[in-house]
């Protein structure tokens, strides 16, 4: 498909893919003058930019400025920039950023005024469907609706509007068709003085069927009248055929009167908006068309009863726009000490009905600046809630438009197409009504009757009705703060702010794991870390790339990370927010922007656009791979060679999207890799390059030593040297491969003298040499013990020799049992040691042999 600038009758249309398209205008001043001229840019998902050039392709400087601001949907902005004398040469350009398959919004231009030309060579006559009734004159009128015009014409002739019509810039009348069911649409009529109320059709404006021709349909006619629905919560029916708020301090469902709320009670302010009879009175609606036209006194909606439809509109692409204007967003008065990020919450349910590319835009203006698209829905979508969360008290205006095509056509084939809004909820809006009442604390000096608001971080107790201080490491509930059930615990491995508003972690976490603590301190992480991963490239070849930062801890939870649109200067990591950049920046623990490279469109600087939210709740650290249903599978990052256990930092989004029914989730592993200091490195898993593979749960790999756990005794060794000169030395050393940082540091190495070791070696000579004298006395006195015994063998030799043929007596040599062998001759004449002892004690110094009686076992007589 050519890309390019499509004329649109009054006004030139942009491209809606992601080409880079131009519109060049070359004009040569004799002296100063300015280009004036008024554009709709709706979709930041496509770039404006309008510069100027010399006749040498040099920019020139008076457009150092040259991107163009959004308007609001259906708003013609202004655009006016100096010329300077010579050759200057206009660039109108835009570039579609398309990620996915819906077509970007194009960009409006219209009346361009150059200023400053000193002459022409020539006249043009206007061009058909355009007048001019002043030769000369410098610009030509265009001809209203039902009237047309040739080329050069002076004046616009009328069609003959019983049978033709034409719109405005026509060159030529068109005949009217016959009256179809696509030229009307019904409407329920407000309620009467009965309380009743009933349907009636009319033909869309401008009418260009005709109803008296052969085939034609004529209008129905109106229905019969029904009962009226009753009123919206915290509306009341006075008698009278509307509906009335409730007065300040009192409440009503929509079908009583209007009650105080008791004491101790006070009422839950909001809107609830689920029966249309009549438009409420801080909504309006109506029907945009980009060339702002056939949409001319329609009405966008359709009030329905139990729901607000979609209207017929003028044509298939005109935009059908619902506004809800909301002045502000606080809690009530005993929720006010809470400080939580939320201050309220708007939820619509709704429908779509489509045949053909329809599509359904949900957009949030913040303080009148300008209107961004949260989310939308294309194509038929089953009956489904939809929340968005309010993080700021600023004045809102919700925006609800639908298309049933976003091609450029001006006919109602798909009049049938719609979508249905049955309820629309606002809590905790300023101005609401109070449709029930909620228990309040109350005051200590008018018990009973006073509501008051509760300090930071307590809870209304149940039985007192008195504040009371959440418990430690427990964040109070913004949606229920009455009975201890509204302190929330915070998630494993985090604590809760000071005013018990947020759960974050503090940088710190324990680990026990084999009767050993392990201590890691992420402080020096704590500031924003960032990841761009890419390239990518879109179905046209935009190189494109995804640019995150991540929060990662400390900060009382303040949400560092902060993305933003349309800037030059993507890296700056810290920004400070005020009031006027809250629709261009997004803060949160982990977000993410779309960066664009300045070499990829011809931009001179990068772009970032598209910022999102990923995680704006803390959920927990663990060590654990799995945490409220976000897991970390372990195929998903490479293993791990450290010996320490990887921690998992885990995170939430409070919002959910189409995509995302559940919201976004996001993990961040930090593993322990000492050969990457400082902060270190993130990445994203292989098999998923964009951070995400179903692009709701976000996975992230950061490793860094900051990462390791500190460092305790279980982390070094000693070892011993030798001993020189008395003294010996002791040395510490960190186990290789070290595991660990900061933490406690190596002790001094250590001397000690080698005294100790001389006297346990003297000590254990003394004991060597003891021992050997005792195994030589033993030696002896065994081997003594053995002479004996062969003297007794020999005895007994030779007692048997003596007599041949004789026995011995039984008794002669034999020894009976129990008794003791008292014969013992020695017939050496050598002393015992021991008798050498006694000869010494003795002082007997004459030789003589050892005496030793023999005892005979032979009886006395024989």
């Amino acid at each position: 498909m050519h890309s390019s600038w499509v004329p649109r009758g009054n006004y030139i249309e942009s491209n809606r893919d992601d080409c880079t398209v131009s519109l060049i205008y070359a004009v040569h001043l004799k002296k100063s003058g300015y280009v004036f001229f008024e554009y709709q840019y709706v979709d930041n998902n496509i770039f404006f930019e309008f510069f100027i050039q010399n006749d040498q392709c040099q920019e020139m400087d008076t457009t150092a400025d040259k991107w163009v601001k959004l308007t609001d949907s259906g708003v013609w902005g202004s655009h006016s920039v100096m010329l300077k004398s010579g050759t200057n040469i206009l660039y109108w350009r835009t570039t579609g950023i398309l990620m996915g398959s819906k077509a970007v919004k194009p960009v409006l231009v219209k009346n361009i005024t150059i200023e400053g030309v000193a002459y022409t060579s020539e006249c043009f006559p206007c061009k058909p469907g355009t007048f001019s009734d002043e030769p000369g004159s410098f610009i030509c009128q265009v001809c209203p609706r039902n009237t047309y015009s040739e080329k050069g014409a002076k004046e616009c002739i009328k069609c003959d509007v019983d049978s033709q019509f034409s719109e405005e810039g026509s060159s030529k009348c068109t005949e009217r068709p016959p009256c179809t069911t696509k030229d009307y649409f019904q409407i329920h009529t407000p309620c009467d003085e009965e309380g009743k109320t009933q349907v009636m059709y009319k033909w869309i404006e401008p009418k260009i069927c005709r109803e008296d021709l052969t085939d034609a349909i004529r209008l129905p006619p109106s229905g019969e009248k029904k009962d009226c629905p009753p009123c919206n919560p915290g509306f009341y029916n006075n008698g009278s055929s509307s509906c009335h708020p409730c007065p300040p301090g009192t409440f009503s469902d929509g079908t009583k009167e209007c009650r105080p709320c008791p004491a101790g009670t006070e009422p839950a302010l909001g809107f609830e908006y689920k029966w249309w009879n009549v438009l409420p009175g801080n909504m309006k609606t109506s029907c945009f068309n980009v060339g702002n036209s056939k949409c001319d006194g329609m009405n966008g909606w359709e009030v329905a009863g139990d729901h607000i439809q979609s209207g017929a509109g003028g044509s298939d692409n005109d935009y059908l726009i619902l506004n809800l204007h909301i002045p502000g967003f606080k809690p009530p008065t005993s929720m006010t000490g809470a400080m939580g990020s939320e201050l309220g919450r708007i939820t619509f349910v709704f429908e779509t009905l489509c045949s053909a590319d329809c599509i359904l835009y949900f957009m949030v203006d913040i303080n009148r600046k300008s209107t961004n698209v949260v989310e939308s829905w294309g194509g038929t979508k089953e009956k489904q809630a939809y929340t968005h969360v309010i993080f700021k008290n600023a004045t809102f205006t919700f925006t609800w438009a639908f298309q049933r095509t976003n091609q450029g056509q001006d006919n109602r084939r798909f009049i049938n197409d719609m979508v249905k809004i049955y309820s629309i909820t606002a809590a905790n809006a300023v101005d609401g009504v109070a449709s029930s009442c909620r228990a309040c604390a109350l005051g200590s000096e008018q018990l009973g009757s006073s509501c008051v608001p509760c300090p930071p971080g307590h809870y209304i107790e149940k039985e007192t009705n008195q504040c009371k201080e959440c418990p430690p490491d427990t964040y109070l509930s913004i949606h229920q703060v009455y009975g201890k059930e509204a302190c929330i615990l915070c998630g494993p491995g985090s604590r809760s702010t000071q005013d018990h508003s947020v759960c974050y972690s503090d940088c710190f976490f324990y680990y026990e794991k084999e009767n050993q603590s392990l201590h890691y301190d992420f402080s020096n992480l704590s500031s924003v870390g960032s990841l761009m991963n890419g390239p990518s490239f879109t179905s046209k070849g935009t190189k494109y790339f995804h640019f995150f930062n991540i929060s990662l801890c400390g900060h009382e939870g303040k949400k560092l990370a902060l993305c933003t649109n349309n800037i030059t200067d993507f890296t700056v990591k810290e920004v400070v927010a005020g009031p006027d950049d809250y629709t261009n920046l997004v803060g949160a623990f982990v977000c993410q922007s779309t960066i664009i490279p300045s070499e990829s469109k011809g931009f001179r600087a990068a772009l970032s656009s598209q910022s999102i939210i990923l995680a704006d709740v803390f959920l927990g650290v663990t060590v654990e791979t799995t945490l409220q249903n976000i897991n970390i599978k372990e195929d998903m990052f490479p293993v791990s060679p450290s010996q320490t256990p990887d921690v998992h930092f885990f995170y939430k989004s409070s919002t959910t999207t189409t995509s995302c029914v559940k919201g976004r989730s996001t993990a961040v592993k930090m593993r322990c890799n000492p050969a990457k200091p400082g902060a270190g490195t993130i990445s994203v898993p292989s098999k998923c390059p964009a951070g995400t593979c179903d692009g709701c749960t976000f996975y992230f790999l950061w490793e860094s030593a900051e990462a390791c756990p500190l460092c305790t005794e279980h982390d070094f060794h000693e070892i011993e040297g030798a001993c020189k000169r008395g003294f010996q030395e002791t040395l510490y050393v960190w186990n290789e491969p070290k595991w660990c940082i900061k933490g406690i540091s190596l002790p001094e190495k250590k001397l000690s003298t080698c005294e100790t070791v001389d006297f346990w070696l003297k000590v254990g000579a003394g004991v060597g040499a003891f021992t050997a004298v005792l195994l030589v006395a033993l030696t002896c006195y065994f081997w003594k013990k053995n002479q004996k015994l062969e003297y007794k063998y020999s005895k007994l030799v030779m007692t048997t020799n003596s007599k041949e043929c004789e026995l011995p007596a039984a008794d002669s040599c034999a020894i009976m049992e129990g008794e003791d062998n008292e014969e013992e001759v020695v017939y050496s004449n050598k002393q015992s040691l021991l008798g050498k002892l006694k000869s010494l004690a003795t002082k007997d110094k004459e030789d003589h042999f050892e005496s030793v009686q023999l005892k005979s076992s032979r009886s006395p007589n024989i």
